[in-house]
């Protein structure tokens, strides 16, 4: 595809800290995509969390920056930032845990045969030990496009529980990924 910084062919990781633009990458991703093969068959997997925290919003909806044509699928998951609402590690969590069980649910309803999925904030139901990593990937490896954004940060944490998973699901991801493009601050 011309006029875009990585080919969209194939599977894409975005990745980088808070703020530093994996959303509107992704969704210039999908404008590309519909511009250049139309929107039949697009899936769209909203996880990421809209939340206040320390001064900033941790999180955009892909819908902040593209109308999605009426025919594609959008599956919005309503998700909590673990590592920032949680008071304490056993309620950040409850917290992941409750994102990897919605989640699950929302990846039992995929429409078969996709041709391009674009998931935001892939790692928030991969945050706790119920991942559904392999049931993403498996269903990404049917679209011929694939873009995936995700946080690689320390600002929330690294050693503990959550961000362990985190960054484990992310070495995943890239290993798994085509190309990997990482975003500075």
């Amino acid at each position: 595809m011309s006029n875009f910084p990585f080919p969209l062919g194939g599977s894409t990781l975005i990745t980088g800290p808070s703020n530093s633009g994996k959303t509107t990458l992704t969704s210039q991703a999908i404008s590309h995509w519909i511009s250049e093969n139309g929107s039949e068959n697009i899936v769209i997997l909203e996880f990421g969390p809209e939340y206040f925290h320390n001064g900033k919003i941790l999180g955009r909806h892909l819908s902040r920056f593209i109308d999605f044509p009426p025919d594609i699928w959008y599956g919005h998951l309503e998700t909590y930032a673990p590592r920032a609402e949680g008071r304490d590690l056993s309620e950040s969590m409850k917290l992941a845990a409750i994102n990897a069980e919605r989640a699950s649910f929302l990846l039992d309803t995929l429409p078969p045969d996709p041709i391009a999925v674009f998931v935001n904030d892939t790692t928030i139901p991969l945050q706790s030990p119920s991942t559904n990593f392999q049931t993403l990937v498996d269903y990404c490896d049917q679209a011929t496009c694939v873009v995936l954004n995700a946080f690689n940060g320390s600002e929330l944490g690294s050693v503990d529980p959550i961000s362990q998973f985190e960054i484990s699901s992310i070495e995943l991801l890239q290993s798994w990924a085509n190309r990997c493009v990482t975003l500075p601050l």
